[in-house]
């Protein structure tokens, strides 16, 4: 159950943080106005709070692996707002990425 808790608060915080960049985006580079970059702004700072729930208590640890979900929800994010499509690379990337998370979130260490 902990690491079905910890993978929702990875998606949650990769919503938070990725819309959050993508609203400050479309504020600045599409023109839309401070209301989307407030809106971004706001939202970054819930994904600072999101990733402060994690069970695990090691900052280092939960933000270095908080980068593969990163990197993989951005491609996602990427495909869904924006029509973007990953090449093989990207997706080889993207999970080589979600690879070395779980490794650093998930292996079983002895304590």
């Amino acid at each position: 159950m902990v690491i079905v808790r910890s993978a929702a608060l990875f998606v949650l915080a990769a919503a938070f943080e990725i819309g959050g960049a993508w609203l400050v985006w479309q504020g600045v580079r599409e023109h839309k106005g401070w209301a989307w970059i407030g809106a971004g702004v706001i939202a970054l700072g819930v994904y600072g709070f999101v990733a402060t729930l994690q069970p695990d208590a090691e900052f280092g640890r939960i933000l270095a692996a908080y980068g593969g979900v990163f990197v993989a929800g951005s491609l996602a994010w990427g495909m869904a707002a924006d029509g973007y499509r990953p090449d093989r690379w990207d997706v080889t990337g993207a999970l080589i990425c979600l690879a070395g998370m779980a490794v650093i979130m998930y292996a079983p260490r002895g304590r």
